[in-house]
């Protein structure tokens, strides 16, 4: 299993000592080091069943500087894809990839129900 965060992000911290009290076996990928190409992006996007602004990090600075709340409605589902694999920071985390899982954001009561 996957676990991509970005090591100063509170919440993945949060994350990180969570799995860490569970016992949960992961390997760590930072972010922006390794930020997630346009195929990985994709195939965890189909695998995920959620819709892809929930791939977006829209707290970040970057979203906001780069005005993409007001812009992603009007970009193909291409564009996003590459918009997110252009930049780490974009991306919403940590995220959990695992065999059949595929996790955005860390939400307690999910991890609970899909890792555990």
């Amino acid at each position: 299993m996957q676990f991509i965060c970005y090591p100063k992000c509170s919440t993945c911290q949060k994350a990180k000592k969570w799995l860490d009290g569970h016992s949960i076996q992961y390997k760590e990928r930072h972010i922006v080091e390794d930020n997630p190409n346009y195929e990985e992006l994709k195939d965890w996007y189909e695998k995920s069943g959620l819709a892809l602004k929930k791939f977006f990090n829209t707290s970040g600075l970057l979203y906001k500087e780069m005005q993409l709340k007001d812009r992603l409605w009007a970009m193909s589902e291409e564009e996003q894809l590459q918009l997110l694999s252009a930049n780490g920071m974009l991306v919403k985390r940590p995220l959990v990839i695992g065999e059949g899982t595929v996790l955005v954001g860390f939400k307690e009561a999910e991890w609970t129900k899909k890792l555990l």
